[in-house]
């Protein structure tokens, strides 16, 4: 009866799906703070107000949402094909690269030049960059026979190695070598940022355009049809007409690209330059974003803005109570755990078939 109320409400159908996670992820949380001697509504009071209690928090918590909702656009694609891309923290760190070239080798020798002629440039070079480290990944595994999981990680390693390279060799500042990062760039090189803040508009806008454009890429497109044949039967794919080498570069390339883009956003608003750890982990979390929403666009997007602010509000807890600032991390692992182990909680409310009818039906 629960079963037929929710699939009868589109809207409801929707929602459904991540109540009791969040509930019994909220429901975990009090019993942490209440065991601890703490106050939950202070705590929550106070990761509200890190995230969003005045304009520049909130600008803030949208600056870190945009290059983590790029990330996990991208992974619902690799994710429909089947494919784990754990290497798009390696493609976030080449398409900040990519971008960084541009800035030092045409903005900054240029200052006069246009900032709308050079930021095409930075963003296309990023996604480029981003597009092609994926690609290897990709014909690792279907070339060499290497899992995507273990060339990813690798080709991490070395994204992380050329960074260190790139700030410490020949894109070091003028007074010496350095691990800190590169010269900044010049204004014409930086996103329009709304003063004084890190956050760009514009960076959203696309970020937004990119995930619809995913979205009916995969559910209005034969191509979309195909990738999610790929990643549902790999032998009904290959009996359909699907080449698996094709879909596979394609979809990593995809992911790749935005995940390029969202390397690009970081270091052209929240950071001016290149630096170490330019990605901030923002590639793995991604993952357990699109994994928590159960490959759902519309719940990546939300839950994407939800762990952007757990992670900016984070800082304000320890403030304000007794509690470690990992607080908003030990929610988001508890959402996690929580996903990995009731994910399918559907089940719950499906009638077992009782006769033969019934188990052919199903």
């Amino acid at each position: 009866m629960t079963e037929k109320i929710i699939n009868d409400r589109p809207l409801l159908r929707t929602v459904w799906p991540a109540v009791p996670i969040l509930l019994a992820g909220i429901m975990i949380t009090l019993l942490l703070l209440i065991a601890s001697d703490q106050s939950p509504l202070v705590a929550y009071n106070a990761l509200w107000d890190g995230a969003f209690g005045s304009s520049d928090r909130t600008y803030s918590t949208l600056a870190f949402w945009v290059p983590l909702l790029l990330c996990a656009t991208g992974l619902l694609v690799t994710f429909t094909a089947g494919l784990w891309n754990i290497g798009v923290e390696g493609q976030m760190i080449m398409g900040a690269i990519g971008a960084t070239w541009v800035a030092l080798t045409i903005a900054l020798p240029n200052p006069n030049i246009s900032s709308w002629i050079i930021l095409p440039l930075e963003i296309l070079a990023g996604m480029a960059l981003g597009a092609v480290w994926a690609a290897l990944a990709a014909v690792l595994k279907t070339r060499g026979g290497v899992h995507e999981i273990f060339g990813g990680v690798a080709l991490n390693s070395l994204a992380i190695i050329a960074t260190n390279y790139l700030i410490s060799g020949p894109w070091q500042p003028p007074e010496g070598g350095s691990f800190r990062g590169t010269v900044p760039f010049p204004d014409n090189a930086m996103l329009p940022l709304l003063d004084p803040t890190r956050f760009s508009p514009l960076s959203l806008a696309l970020a937004l355009i990119a995930l619809g454009l995913i979205v009916f890429m995969l559910r209005g497109t034969h191509w979309g049809l195909e990738l999610k044949a790929l990643g549902k039967n790999l032998r009904a794919a290959f009996l359909l007409g699907v080449s698996s080498e094709r879909q596979a570069i394609n979809s990593m390339m995809f992911c790749g690209a935005l995940a390029g883009f969202a390397g690009a956003v970081r270091v052209l608003s929240w950071f001016d330059s290149l630096r170490q750890s330019i990605s901030g982990g923002i590639g793995f979390l991604a993952i357990l974003i699109v994994l928590l929403a159960g490959f759902r666009p519309l719940w990546t997007l939300i839950i994407a803005l939800l762990f952007s602010a757990l992670l900016n509000g984070g800082t304000f807890v320890q403030s304000r109570t007794q509690l470690h600032s990992a607080l908003s991390g030990i929610i988001q692992g508890v959402l996690v755990l929580f996903v990995l182990l009731f994910g399918d909680y559907s089940r719950l409310f499906r009638r077992k078939p009782t006769d033969e009818h019934e188990v052919a039906h199903e």
